[in-house]
């Protein structure tokens, strides 16, 4: 297991980090998301050695992270890291060579990988040559090519078509099933919500919810979608807050958050009392707007000292 503890930096009058603190277990897809600043980028340039922490501690497995762990880890940073002239297959040679592969055994893992991402045909060709698509598959192999222990993934997905996004997709899944911790950023929410076992949001360097989608979903409030009743139904309820009304096939969908206190068959008997009931259902918001609230929630803003 991957375990960051603690981690704090600041950057002069920016305290970029905050007590960040989560686990990538093995065999789990675990998605860090957060704006752009939020902190994600600066996380994995600590894991990697690239950034020292000004306190906090990265282990695996128990134990804090050396040199020779890190030679372990997969690495795929956001900005692209290749040498644009060097040929794709003579770069993947190098960079599993550095990781102390034999020549056979190097040679062997550039194959598998170019072939498994869809790039064997490029691989004699420099790597400026390629599409920016291409270049981020490349880039992948890069990431995998030692058969690393821990992936950690900077925005793997940004560029790609959605051809390239499922093989991505399938790649990451393949690894974390065959049981390597897969750390990766991104912006694509719904795609992280689609394969991700858990999730991490930060904001303004600090870490405000961990844990699976259906964990995030779990808080005081209960929602409900509420089918068939006339608009206006809802409005007047005590502890019921209406947080929106549509027009559905069968009637007028409401959707309604309970406060403290608040009963859902006190609820389904006054939705019933207004009208035919076709539907009524806990509503299960998205990642995006699971995102938007754990964010929202989060009041204190990045603090800064006087330089």
């Amino acid at each position: 297991m991957l375990a960051i503890g603690g981690l704090a930096k600041r950057f002069g009058a920016v305290q970029a980090l905050d007590g960040v603190t989560f686990d990538a277990r093995p065999g789990e897809l675990f998605g860090f998301v957060g704006g752009n600043g939020a902190g994600k980028t600066t996380t994995m340039r600590i894991v990697l050695g690239v950034l020292a922490s000004d306190s906090g501690t990265v282990r695996w497995q128990g134990r804090p992270i050396d040199a020779d762990v890190r030679r372990r880890i997969g690495y795929m940073p956001e900005e692209r890291g290749l040498y644009p002239k060097m040929k794709v297959g003579a770069q993947l040679e190098y960079l599993a060579r550095l990781h102390g592969m034999d020549v056979a055994t190097a040679r062997d893992a550039v194959r598998r990988w170019t072939e498994r991402v869809g790039i064997e045909a490029r691989i004699g060709d420099e790597v400026q040559k390629l599409s920016l698509g291409n270049q981020q598959r490349v880039q992948l192999c890069a990431a995998l090519v030692h058969d690393p222990d821990v992936l950690v993934l900077d925005e793997p997905f940004s560029g790609l078509d959605p051809t390239a996004v499922e093989t991505m997709s399938g790649v990451l899944r393949e690894k974390a099933d065959a049981g390597t911790p897969v750390i990766f950023s991104s912006h694509q929410l719904e795609l992280v919500e689609r394969l991700c076992d858990r999730v991490g949001i930060i904001s303004a360097g600090a870490m405000v919810a961990v844990g699976t989608v259906e964990d995030l979903r779990t808080g005081d409030s209960t929602r409900y979608d509420v089918v068939g009743p006339p608009r206006g139904w809802a409005d007047e309820l005590a502890g019921v807050r209406v947080l929106g009304v549509e027009e559905s096939p069968v009637g007028p969908r409401t959707r309604v958050e309970l406060g403290a206190g608040a009963d859902d068959q006190a609820l389904l008997a006054a939705a019933t009392a207004a009208g035919a009931v076709r539907e009524f259902t806990p509503y299960r918001p998205p990642l995006t707007e699971l995102y938007r609230d754990a964010v929202a929630d989060h009041a204190p803003p990045r603090q800064e000292v006087a330089s």
